[in-house]
């Protein structure tokens, strides 16, 4: 069964004209999945980068290795680049970009596993939320998927 949210991300996309990119880590190509899950999302869905490793986001997406060391790679400021870089490569008008920890391992105590950084944006403005998310891998991911279209969906409002 298809979630509501999908549903309502499709339509409105597809009513307003506009399209969007994303670039994403620990969700590993669930959200782009979810996004071209219609058929027909080619009207809005431009590109979908799975960017796992630093080199990736450094190679493709053109972040700084000394910012992400900086940073963090899983930082509210990566997922805004990620986001903001990939808009602007693939010439969209919303971009998304999430890097957090899915589990079952690579948390520490600063980081738990589970915490994740969302960043959605548009020309104009960048939503950027940090979360913690509960239960397995899967779960984690899923979650992180949901909210990132909520957050798309608070941004096309």
């Amino acid at each position: 069964m298809i979630e509501p949210i999908v549903k309502h991300i499709y339509s409105s996309l597809i009513k307003i004209h506009k399209t969007v990119a994303v670039a994403e880590s620990c969700t590993g190509g669930l959200l782009s999945s979810l996004l071209t899950y219609i058929g027909g999302s080619s009207q809005y869905f431009v590109l979908g980068i799975i960017t796992y490793s630093n080199k990736s986001k450094q190679g493709i997406l053109k972040i700084p290795a000394r910012f992400i060391a900086k940073k963090g790679t899983v930082s509210v400021e990566v997922a805004e680049k990620l986001a903001q870089n990939v808009r602007k490569i693939a010439k969209t008008d919303f971009g998304i970009g999430v890097t957090g920890i899915a589990g079952p391992t690579g948390g520490t105590p600063q980081k738990r596993v589970g915490t994740v950084f969302i960043a959605v944006t548009n020309k104009n403005k960048t939503i950027s939320k940090k979360f913690h998310f509960s239960g397995n891998r899967t779960t984690i991911r899923k979650k992180t998927a949901f909210k990132a279209l909520k957050l798309l969906d608070e941004l096309i409002k």
